[in-house]
């Protein structure tokens, strides 16, 4: 077995198809065709997100071979997502990975989406590397959990939503203020320049380390139809206000369940990572919390926040040399669990 495998990695769980090659755990290329398409529909629609994959995963994957320099015959593995996302999309993925593979004679490795966000981490760019075990926050569009890492390969879920994610709740709120779509980023560039105590909105009380995002998506929908109502111009007039309070009250959520995790486990090494982790308010009260609680706290790059293949390719590598593999019988699964 190559003692510096090149492993070919390819993300097409939701909108981007992403393709990236590794050697080891360096990246030589990672690159991601976005489907501008679903903007004008305020989300992603299945349909056109796997109809693009379609057409973009044949040039994206020869493109990050051609800039990682390296010929076909010298990738000695192919990883895939295997979920959990939008089924057609995931099929893309997974039937171009499974004929690559055959094609080339090379293994096959299905990777779970939110462990690769997870050891995005792993990655050699030279950013801080948690120890184990780590305590590690999760927040994307359709996911927010606590995992407790112990290894590359074993993670247990100690909390999770049961309903909506922190990602939705972004999106949604900002669909709510008029905002285009993604806008989650919108709220977050908006909420810079506003008073994170200019609006209440209803809390939910959950039990445990588990999340609800469904019930703030309401009462910020409900507050702002009342504001509305008595001033049409109500959030034009009070956006940057209305950002900052929303993003307040989501990110404080997030963070005090956090801490109620690290007390619990006693566990001090602390890592965030998914889409909503390059949210530049969370980042900011992390790190002061940090000192405030005498814990390690570690963020992904921002090009390894959101969907890419990078992130597949170094779960896909910690399995191969593990000779964790597939067979040519591997079907996705768009809720796959841990």
């Amino acid at each position: 077995m190559n003692k510096e495998p090149i492993i070919l990695a390819i993300e097409s769980s939701c909108d981007d198809t992403g393709a990236a090659v590794l050697r080891e755990k360096k990246v030589l290329s990672n690159i991601i065709a976005n489907q501008n398409i679903h903007s004008q529909y305020g989300g992603v629609v299945p349909e056109l997100a796997s109809r693009a994959h379609q057409q973009n995963i044949i040039p994206v994957v020869s493109t990050a071979i051609k800039l990682a320099k390296i010929k076909k015959e010298d990738i000695n593995a192919i990883a895939f997502t295997k979920g959990p996302g939008l089924l057609g999309s995931l099929i893309v993925g997974t039937s171009f990975s499974k004929s690559f593979a055959l094609g080339m004679d090379i293994p096959i490795i299905s990777v779970n989406h939110m462990q690769a966000h997870i050891l995005a981490h792993f990655i050699d760019d030279n950013s801080s590397i948690p120890n184990f075990p780590f305590l590690c926050l999760t927040v994307s569009g359709g996911h927010t959990q606590i995992v407790k890492v112990k290894s590359h390969l074993d993670m247990e879920i100690i909390g999770t939503t049961i309903d909506d994610a922190a990602g939705e709740a972004f999106d949604k709120s900002a669909k709510i203020l008029g905002l285009p779509y993604p806008g989650g980023p919108l709220i977050d560039k908006n909420a810079q320049r506003g008073n994170i105590f200019a609006f209440k909105f209803g809390v939910p009380k959950v039990k445990g380390l588990d999340f609800s995002f469904s019930g703030l998506k309401t009462s910020i929908l409900y507050k702002i139809q009342k504001h509305v109502n008595d001033n049409p111009n109500f959030i034009k007039e009070n956006l940057e206000d209305l950002c900052a309070s929303i993003q307040y009250s989501i990110v404080d959520i997030l963070i005090n369940k956090l801490l109620m995790a690290k007390n619990q486990t006693g566990i001090n090494e602390i890592a965030i990572a998914g889409g909503v982790s390059a949210n530049s308010y969370l980042r900011n009260s992390l790190n002061l919390l940090s000192q405030k609680h005498n814990f390690n706290i570690h963020f992904p790059k921002f090009e390894y926040c959101t969907d890419n293949a990078a992130m597949i390719g170094i779960a896909g590598y910690f399995k191969y040399i593990n000779k964790n593999f597939s067979d040519q019988r591997v079907v996705p699964s768009a809720r796959l669990s841990f």
